[in-house]
């Protein structure tokens, strides 16, 4: 299916791009999110119309994102874990526990905002956690999970 961006999708293109992908992803994703409508000739017309604003509107959205990352790069958290005799976690620290440990500092972000490659954090000690605001802005905030018996 032919769809117009209405905005980036990171892999896909950026604002305006005319774009081919499978009827699915389009019916099921992009378009009732916004992100996306149908290639038609109307549509084309209309989103010519209203480019200059939805590239105003898209980069509010960056520079809102830049300032929260501005406030987020840098950080330090402090999460503590029971562990083991021999330091092990018992159980893990997910996005949703960095979600809590954040909100508890009053910065409120989204758990699908957390990236954790590598999936949840298993073991003690500092860990680099990117938190992506924007598709063009990413912070990174230091994690460290403490032990205790």
């Amino acid at each position: 299916m032919q769809i117009i961006l209405m905005e980036k999708v990171v892999n896909l293109g950026g604002l305006g791009d005319v774009v081919k992908v499978k009827d699915g992803y389009a019916r099921n994703f992009l378009i009732p999110q916004g992100k996306a409508k149908r290639a038609t000739e109307a549509n084309r017309k209309v989103f010519e119309e209203k480019r200059a604003e939805l590239e105003r509107v898209q980069a509010e959205a960056i520079a809102a994102a830049q300032a929260e990352a501005g406030k987020l790069e840098g950080l330090m958290l402090q999460i503590t874990r029971k562990t083991g005799v021999d330091g092990r976690l018992f159980g893990s620290v997910s996005a949703h526990d960095i979600t809590e440990a954040l909100a508890a500092q009053g910065i409120q972000i989204d758990k699908a905002a957390i990236r954790l490659p590598d999936g949840p954090l298993k073991a003690i000690g500092d860990t680099p956690v990117q938190i992506v605001l924007h598709s063009d802005v990413v912070a990174t905030v230091t994690v460290s999970v403490l032990g205790e018996h």
